[in-house]
């Protein structure tokens, strides 16, 4: 059961740490609670893709102020034991509106839980340094959080949304991906891109995705073309998810 004081989080982890990641950043529990942790705060880590999950019994969902749910190398529209129990879940906490924060494959998670649809993405792989272009009421919280609009974050991906869920509410779109965040009511936010990672994180993915013939060169080149071009803005992003998880900033609609 989650721990009495600042503040109580769930990370729900969808993927297994690269060998890399855990030498240089100490894993991805790390890496999101160095983007979103404050200190005080009370951060438990569920291998989701593994089954582990919090349950609803003896209060340990009620515990927590907010949850959030990483990427993965598994698709959102598969039919794995886990990912629809990781779907009922998203579920319980809607009905209980608890803050729910998904990036990536959490994004098209927190789509598909609501009723929306997702899969492989229409323009293909979207590997690289994106700068998103926010709707009228993204850009109105943008405004007031003093974000920069353009709010170029690292992606990588090779499916989408398709549709939003009934009620959501689009807040942001880019040039290859048609919805790049999606909130739903003011306790459920989504992220196509992934403002957790750092540069070297995604070269790194990038070269074991090359290996695995998962890419082809072409898309490792455009990767390595965009974040030579451009910076990700880790900082406007941690301020913009630590903002929604932690106090009550999305737009009305």
């Amino acid at each position: 059961m989650p721990a009495e004081g600042k503040g109580s989080y769930a990370l729900l982890l969808c993927a297994e740490d690269s060998e890399y990641v855990k030498k240089v950043h100490g894993g991805y529990y790390d890496v999101f609670v160095d983007l979103l942790g404050d200190q005080g705060e009370t951060w438990h880590v569920y291998r989701a893709s593994r089954g582990h999950l919090p349950r609803d019994d003896g209060g340990v969902i009620d515990g927590y102020d907010g949850f959030v749910i990483t990427g993965s190398c598994n698709d959102a529209h598969g039919d794995d034991r886990w990912i629809k129990e990781l779907i009922d879940l998203v579920a319980i906490l809607n009905a209980k509106r608890k803050k729910v924060l998904g990036v990536c494959f959490g994004h098209q998670i927190l789509c598909r839980a609501l009723g929306g649809k997702t899969g492989r993405a229409c323009k293909g792989w979207d590997i690289g340094v994106t700068c998103i272009h926010p709707s009228q009421s993204m850009t109105k919280l943008l405004s007031s959080l003093q974000i920069p609009c353009h709010l170029p974050v690292i992606e990588c991906h090779q499916d989408e949304v398709w549709e939003l869920p009934p009620l959501a509410e689009e807040m942001a779109k880019s040039d290859r991906t048609g919805i790049e965040m999606f909130r739903f009511g003011d306790h459920i936010m989504g992220i196509q891109g992934h403002p957790e990672y750092t540069k070297d994180i995604l070269l790194h993915l990038v070269d074991r995705l090359l290996q695995s013939n998962l890419i082809q060169n072409s898309h490792a080149e455009a990767a390595n073309e965009s974040l030579s071009a451009r910076e990700p803005d880790r900082e406007a992003w941690k301020k913009l998810c630590k903002g929604f998880l932690k106090g009550n900033l999305l737009p009305l609609a």
